[in-house]
């Protein structure tokens, strides 16, 4: 039985919003495994995460968020209707396609998409992590590419050692498998 989550000491969350404010990258447990984030408005430190992963930027990465407030600015160009799609589907590992109406992501974010990958997370960390920065953060996993993604801190230092600005500690959460992706546009789920 897996122990209850502990929550991050004000120290923790400070030098991770420090971190992050400063342009860094961070690992942090999320619902399955770990995640490399960012300011997802640093250009920089985006394309830093899409080196140290080896990821194409066409790609895009997801954004994480603590509420639905955070990510509102994204909701309030859609219909409705697909507003409700999305929210019926947070907090939790449910990663939701949302037309990027407006183009108020980076196009690194975004990748050659139209739609921005966002999910509200339960987990404590994420939330904590996206409360104390005072946005949603870029949540990718925590591998190289065509590694298996990082599901121990010492997995992710074998990954990426004295190349990430800050190690958030933490659990995983319960999920056996990365979130699963949908669609709202079309309710395809993806992942």
């Amino acid at each position: 039985m897996k122990k209850p989550q502990q929550p991050l000491s004000d120290w923790h969350l400070h030098c991770a919003r420090r971190t992050l404010l400063g342009g860094g990258v961070i690992a942090y447990p999320t619902e399955a495994v770990w995640g490399l984030g960012c300011d997802p408005w640093d250009t920089e430190a985006v394309e830093r995460i899409l080196e140290l992963k080896q990821r194409p930027v066409e790609k895009g990465v997801i954004l994480v968020a603590a509420s639905v407030d955070q990510i509102r600015f994204l909701l309030d160009p859609l219909p409705p209707e697909l507003q409700e799609k999305a929210v019926a589907n947070w907090p939790g590992p449910v990663t939701c396609l949302l037309p990027d109406v407006l183009k108020q992501v980076p196009e690194q974010v975004r990748g050659r998409h139209s739609s921005i990958a966002v999910r509200v997370s339960d987990h404590p960390v994420v939330r904590a992590l996206c409360e104390t920065a005072g946005f949603p953060l870029v949540s990718t996993s925590c591998n190289p590419a065509g590694r298996q993604p990082a599901r121990t801190s010492w997995q992710v230092r074998r990954y990426f050692e004295g190349q990430l600005d800050w190690l958030v500690p933490g659990q995983l959460g319960g999920n056996r498998q990365p979130s699963r992706i949908v669609d709202i546009v079309s309710g395809k789920q993806l992942r």
